[in-house]
């Protein structure tokens, strides 16, 4: 006897082979369970392009948001990892027309054109792969976990991250519209690290663990600068942001910076100068010198001990013994 579940699957499979078969006869779906009227007032309400702020997005046209991620991945997964030369023959004109599509789909500045901007960006490809490396390098240097290169370039994800930004970030450059954001956003979604496409990043980055890190559009990174996780370089929020659009928001954080855990660094005047070490859980809203260490005060901890009964084994008795030796252990 069937269960429960095995009936809803099957009811399931059979409402959605109905539905393919109606639209392969080019018959409406029944709509059963729902009434015609309420569905076509569902209609009426949701079709035409009204004067909401969704409606005069959509109905002049968009990217398709899904083909800017299935050419963003492919992008990445060329400059991460292919090295052979037959392969990267046939790949690069995959990506240079596929690209050349996507532009074509959105408003560029009247000084370009797809092609421009294509060529542009092929032409790119070769820094571009310089500079993840560079941060494949910071990230095996930064991170004493690390086991080598490769497992930095196949599962850490501030290298994902970091990748689709320098990509993002060289389309943004030529001032393309909408098809960075997609790319920032999609990143976002699948590593937890929030890049605008407008931050500018310096050479041998590296964010560790990733988690919660926001760098927002107008931030400027330096070189050989290491951040953690939870890191907000972001901006001062006030009443009237739109009057900000275009200018600077977000701080700058010049050459060899540390920033760990938990700190907040915002304003687009705030400088962190070259050398320095900001603490965990730092607020910062003003810029400091060069060789600065920015430290907040311990919170004061209140520890208390309950009195133990004897029947109650110690920790170390509780532990159980591993069968082996761990590599840091003597």
């Amino acid at each position: 006897m069937a269960t429960r579940s095995e009936k809803k699957d099957s009811a399931r499979s059979r409402a959605g082979e109905d539905g393919a078969r109606a639209r392969l006869a080019g018959v409406r779906p029944s709509g059963e369970g729902c009434s015609p009227d309420v569905i076509e007032e569902a209609v009426r309400g949701l079709s035409g392009c009204s004067e909401n702020a969704l409606s005069q997005a959509v109905c002049r046209g968009i990217v398709d948001p899904q083909k800017v991620v299935d050419w963003a991945n492919r992008t990445e997964r060329l400059l991460r990892f292919q090295f052979d030369r037959s392969e990267l023959r046939s790949e690069i004109p995959v990506v240079a027309e596929r690209l050349h599509a996507l532009l074509g789909a959105v408003d560029l500045p009247t000084s370009s054109t797809p092609e421009s901007i294509t060529s542009a960006f092929v032409g790119s490809l070769v820094g571009l792969r310089e500079l993840i490396a560079e941060d494949v390098a910071a990230a095996f240097a930064g991170d004493p976990a690390a086991t080598g290169y490769d497992e930095i370039a196949v599962a850490y994800p501030a290298i994902r991250a970091l990748s689709v930004h320098r990509i993002a970030h060289e389309l943004y450059l030529r001032q393309v519209p909408l098809i960075p954001r997609i790319m920032s956003e999609y990143a976002h979604d699948r590593t937890g690290i929030d890049i605008h496409p407008g931050a500018r990043i310096g050479r041998h980055f590296f964010i560790d663990h990733g988690t919660g890190v926001v760098i927002g559009e107008t931030t400027v990174i330096g070189d050989h600068v290491r951040i953690y996780q939870g890191v907000t370089l972001g901006a001062r929020s006030i009443k009237e942001s739109a009057s900000l659009r275009g200018v600077k928001r977000h701080p700058t954080v010049e050459n060899d910076v540390t920033i760990y855990a938990g700190a907040k660094i915002l304003g687009g005047e705030t400088v962190i100068g070259a050398g320095s070490v900001v603490g965990g859980n730092v607020w910062l809203t003003e810029s400091v010198p060069p060789g600065s260490h920015v430290l907040i005060d311990p919170p004061h901890n209140v520890v208390s001990q309950d009195v133990v009964s004897q029947d109650v084994v110690s920790r170390d008795e509780r532990a159980p013994t591993l069968p082996f030796q761990l590599p840091w252990e003597d």
